[in-house]
């Protein structure tokens, strides 16, 4: 289909789904065995590939989320954390911001602050001038 990039066809976005549900389950694993931050990096990965339908952003957030909610030591995160993860975190925790829940803004905020210090303004700018990569 010509000029539709980003426009994910139902077929497609089911199969996004089902690796979604893959992802956290594999999560899910990785929190039990106490490696949140692994568990980060997987909730992080492949994110671009579920641009365009909501009912998958929706899924990926709540699998990003759940990761996020489960980091304790930010610093240790991001010093773990790969550079080229800053930037899609950082739109992670805007979209965590915006949902007003009380203990996901503090724990964003939280991630917000020393991503900000590690990654720079950039990583904020870059975040505000995407409009295409949105999640």
């Amino acid at each position: 289909m010509a000029g539709a990039e980003g426009f994910v066809e139902a077929d497609n976005a089911e199969a996004i789904i089902t690796r979604i549900e893959h992802k956290s389950r594999k999560i899910e694993t990785l929190l039990k065995q106490y490696k949140p931050v692994e568990a980060l990096k997987t909730a992080l990965e492949g994110t671009y590939a579920i641009i365009g339908d909501e009912r998958c952003k929706s899924a990926h957030w709540i699998v990003v989320h759940r990761a996020i909610m489960a980091i304790k030591d930010v610093d240790g995160m991001l010093s773990s954390l790969d550079p080229e993860y800053y930037d899609i975190l950082m739109k992670y925790l805007y979209r965590g911001l915006a949902t007003g829940d009380r203990p996901t803004c503090d724990q964003c905020l939280r991630i917000h602050e020393k991503l900000t210090e590690k990654a720079g303004l950039g990583c904020i700018l870059r975040f505000l001038t995407d409009t295409v990569n949105t999640v």
